[in-house]
């Protein structure tokens, strides 16, 4: 008789390949056999994952197709399997598989419109967190400012790319009747994925400024993130900067380093 682990393993295992598995001896028949019993629970697995991903990257399959799709679900699915409970957590590696899976590598911009799709996702599920009061940063010495450590809010993320992934995701939005014409070759984007009063939106950024957030995502100083923004952009405005995402709600913690 297995140990409890390696019986969940070798179960785990025979789910994810179509193999025959030692633990399939262990299944009672009762009209079906093992092999087949775990042939239908792995077809409900696939099933159910391959509609979590459709779920959160219908743009994604909206470019590649319903049989394109399935195809790279189901590899990833065998390459990535779930680790936890909560579908919703389920997919966040799609964005790499794709750029590795050579049947996608034609659509070289896949991927990030993958890693958009992601960040919309996980901004709609994140947390609420109350606003950054101005105010407070009367309270701190002028000169420690640049020892400044801000947190951006839950619900928003950053991504860039060098294609125009929000014009790709505009396009390909079942309500939209304009113009699909989409330049792969036009400037590509710096995008910050937000919820405000529970609707998802995408504000593009300067590239300065989008240097500026990530490198506050990243842990950074504020002295750091100003280096880091004035080295894309020599007239990078700080204190614009600050306003703006204090007012949207970006930014909503600070802590001295």
């Amino acid at each position: 008789m297995l140990r409890l682990r390696k019986l969940q393993q070798a179960f785990g295992s025979s789910l994810r390949f179509d193999e025959a598995s030692e633990i399939s001896v262990l299944i009672r028949a009762n009209g079906l056999t093992g092999k087949r019993r775990l042939q239908i629970y792995r077809n409900n697995l696939f099933v159910t994952l391959t509609d979590a991903l459709r779920a959160v990257y219908p743009v994604v399959e909206k470019l590649v197709g319903d049989g394109f799709f399935r195809f790279a679900a189901h590899e990833f699915i065998h390459r990535y399997p779930s680790q936890h409970g909560n579908l919703h957590l389920f997919g966040h590696e799609f964005a790499t598989f794709l750029s590795e899976f050579p049947a996608a590598k034609a659509h070289a911009y896949l991927p990030d419109v993958a890693r958009l799709e992601w960040a919309q996702h996980e901004v709609y599920h994140a947390a609420e967190h109350a606003p950054l009061e101005p105010q407070s940063l009367t309270a701190i010495d002028p000169d420690r400012y640049e020892s400044l450590c801000f947190t951006l809010h839950p619900a928003r993320r950053l991504l860039h790319s060098p294609y125009p992934v929000v014009r790709i995701w505009e396009v390909n939005q079942p309500d939209f009747d304009g113009d699909q014409t989409v330049d792969l070759s036009a400037p590509g984007d710096c995008v910050l994925v937000l919820r405000i009063n529970g609707e998802i939106e995408f504000h593009t950024l300067m590239a300065a400024e989008h240097q500026f957030l990530d490198a506050i995502s990243n842990g950074k100083t504020l002295g750091q993130a100003v280096e880091a923004a004035l080295e894309r952009d020599r007239h990078f405005d700080l204190n614009h900067c600050l306003v703006k995402h204090v007012q949207n709600g970006t930014l909503v913690e600070f802590n001295l380093a």
